[in-house]
């Protein structure tokens, strides 16, 4: 499945590391450019997973139209071949209207699979998955990433040690078919013509960065994260293993069940959430589609938008539907 390459240069996309301020960006953009979000992300497709993915709230709903939010329970699968399928209806639904199909998120997986496509590989294998995880828990990250070095130095160089989900994948991929999974995915950008008229990523400052996630972690808990964390575990179906990844849970999850204090759970949070959004600015930093927007990360959105039209020259026609 891939995004129609008809589409992409009707549309405009934001993306960013958490935390970075793109969502308050994209609500002006989107007016401005009269625009319709569709969220870049796999885990804001979760039904009552709210606060700790940052989903956009009612008020910024009815603000502007926003569109891939909560699409399925937490039990459930979700692929990137599911995305790219919702994403494409949404996107002609948008463009039928006469309005700018405008993506934002922080999945760089997803922006690669929109702009470039993607080849799903085999189906997932759950027996070998959980092999390699069993592995990667008693023996650590380095070694499991020191394995698909070994078999896969391309893959190896793109991935963090701490990016274990997608470490076991590519062991995975490389176990069933014999293949590094580099060679499945060595989507080449596609020619000018059919890239978009906007696309830009924003890098803030990392010390400061690093604040704001640490500010928003406080914020989130202040709102009603660990409750909401709460549902989630006394949900009799559970979580399904793609949904289990979302950000911060695991850790508030080890807290209620009482095997982590809650600041030892905050500072995890904090910590693995600034190790994420480091290598979300590599997945962007390697989209030559992508304008890199670099900011001191205190900026109010205003300046945000001000500086963003400098760059690209102003918000002209050229950006809208034609």
């Amino acid at each position: 499945m891939s995004f129609p390459d008809t589409l992409i240069p009707c549309c405009c996309f934001l993306a960013g590391p958490t935390a970075s301020g793109k969502s308050a960006l994209a609500m002006l953009l989107a007016e401005r450019l009269g625009g319709e979000i569709l969220a870049l992300d796999s885990m804001t497709v979760y039904r009552g997973m709210d606060i700790g993915t940052a989903k956009a709230d009612a008020a910024e709903r009815q603000r502007v139209p926003h569109h891939l939010l909560d699409l399925v329970d937490p039990e459930e699968e979700y692929s990137i071949a599911d995305y790219l399928a919702a994403a494409t209806d949404a996107a002609k639904g948008i463009l039928e209207r006469g309005r700018v199909p405008l993506f934002v998120g922080g999945s760089g997986l997803y922006l690669r699979a929109l702009l470039r496509g993607f080849s799903p590989g085999p189906a997932a294998n759950w027996d070998i998955r959980g092999r390699w995880d069993a592995a990667a828990r008693e023996r650590g990250p380095e070694w499991i990433h020191g394995e698909l070095q070994r078999v896969d130095p391309q893959t190896a160089a793109r991935l963090h040690p701490q990016d274990l989900r997608r470490i076991i994948r590519a062991l995975e991929v490389w176990e069933v078919t014999g293949r590094p999974i580099s060679l499945e995915q060595q989507h080449g950008p596609r020619p000018p013509e059919l890239r978009p008229r906007l696309a830009v990523w924003l890098d803030p400052n990392r010390d400061t960065l690093r604040d704001r996630i640490a500010q928003r972690t406080r914020q989130m808990l202040n709102i009603g994260w660990l409750d909401e964390s709460q549902r989630l575990l006394q949900r009799a179906s559970g979580l399904s293993r793609t949904a289990a990844q979302a950000l911060g849970y695991r850790e508030l999850f080890l807290h209620l069940r009482g095997e982590l204090s809650l600041p030892e759970a905050v500072l995890r949070i904090q910590t693995s959430t600034s190790q994420f959004a480091k290598r979300q600015c590599t997945w962007f930093r390697s989209l030559e589609e992508c304008w890199r927007l670099e900011l001191t990360g205190r900026e109010l959105p205003e300046e945000m938008l001000e500086r963003l039209a400098m760059q690209i020259g102003g918000f002209a026609p050229a950006v809208a539907v034609q």
